[in-house]
């Protein structure tokens, strides 16, 4: 059963998801679909769900690696592989939260129907990220992803009992990477070539100031170039490419071009070059790249390329499910001389 979601309603500028199970029993309701990965700890998830129809009401929040599209389980194989999962009993008898200003504002105007719930998201697992699929390809994407649901049961703690789909509500959300406040310094890299027929090289030094950017925003590059061959520098060349590597189930490693942008710049024999270039990344350039690491989708709200991976100390790269790394080559175009 494919159920549209839509916005609900906003009191005290909070707007609310919410997501109806197919027999109307269940409505489950978010304040929010993005939690922040704030390095130290992540934003709890939690609102309240409504009950019309009383039964055993277990709700859980699962992290999961996703292979393929949901239409191939009919094969008798699994697409989905679990890498975290938290569940609780709503009702009978369920264990209460702490309630926010948004909590009680919501309860009073749901009534005794309502169960409100939280979960706290361990800060060693992977952050929300799709593999963008072709133009042809249908069904959910890959990736990693975070989904609520809850069923109505029939028996108490039992994995093995078989839910209706019309019994289940569920809903996507989306762990964030957190961006930090300070950043470092920028990477910088320099090399020197030589040529035949040519008895000096060509010096080229590119450095950025800083170590981290935002999606959308643009990225200076300093470049010198000092060119003491006999040969010209016909133009700059600079490409980015992001690198994916899938460390879950197997060595999986991708490396696909995001940006490749050129520059008309000539620097003659024996002449000096001294500028800063400016390049922005896009997903909008990159819309047909099949297989691109975006940070995670939901439906088909836009989103970006992937942020990179920050990796914690001690925590197993497996669990991670996907690194992603970005990495930026300045190439210069010599007439003659490749």
């Amino acid at each position: 059963v494919n159920l549209k979601v839509e916005w609900c309603f906003s009191f005290s500028l909070h707007r609310v998801f919410k997501k109806t199970s197919g027999n109307g029993g269940l409505t489950l309701y978010l304040g929010k679909r993005d939690y922040v990965d704030h390095v130290d700890k992540v934003d709890r998830v939690g609102t309240f769900l409504l009950q019309s129809v009383f039964s055993l009401l277990p709700i859980t929040l699962a992290c999961a690696f996703r292979y393929g599209s949901d239409d191939l389980d009919v094969m008798g194989l699994c697409f989905r592989k679990d890498i975290w999962m938290q569940q609780t009993q709503l009702y009978p008898n369920g264990e209460k939260p702490a309630l926010s200003a948004m909590h009680d504002t919501l309860l009073k105007k749901a009534g005794d129907n309502a169960h409100p719930f939280s979960f706290e998201i361990p800060n060693n697992l992977p952050c929300s990220v799709s593999l963008q699929p072709g133009p042809d390809d249908k069904g959910k994407a890959c990736g990693v992803d975070f989904e609520i649901k809850t069923y109505l049961a029939k028996e108490k703690n039992n994995p093995d009992e078989k839910i209706e789909k019309k019994d289940t509500a569920r809903l996507v959300i989306r762990k964030i990477q957190y961006a930090p406040s300070q950043v470092g310094a920028g990477p910088k890299a320099d090399i020197c070539k030589s040529f035949m027929m040519s008895d000096k090289p060509v010096h080229l030094e590119a450095s950025m100031e800083k170590d981290l950017y935002f999606h959308g925003e643009a990225i200076p590059i300093k470049i010198k170039i000092k060119n003491e061959s006999n040969k010209t520098v016909k133009k700059i060349k600079i490409s980015v490419d992001q690198t994916t590597d899938i460390v879950l189930y197997s060595a999986d490693k991708y490396t696909k071009c995001v940006l490749n942008q050129e520059f008309g710049y000539t620097v003659d024999s024996n002449g000096s070059f001294d500028n800063t270039l400016t390049i922005t990344p896009l997903l909008a350039d990159n819309k047909e790249k099949r297989g691109l690491a975006l940070d995670g989708r939901l439906k088909d709200e836009d989103t970006n390329l992937a942020s990179t991976t920050m990796l914690r100390q001690g925590v197993e790269k497996e669990v991670l499910g996907i690194l992603v790394s970005y990495k930026i080559k300045i190439n210069l175009m010599v007439a003659g001389g490749g």
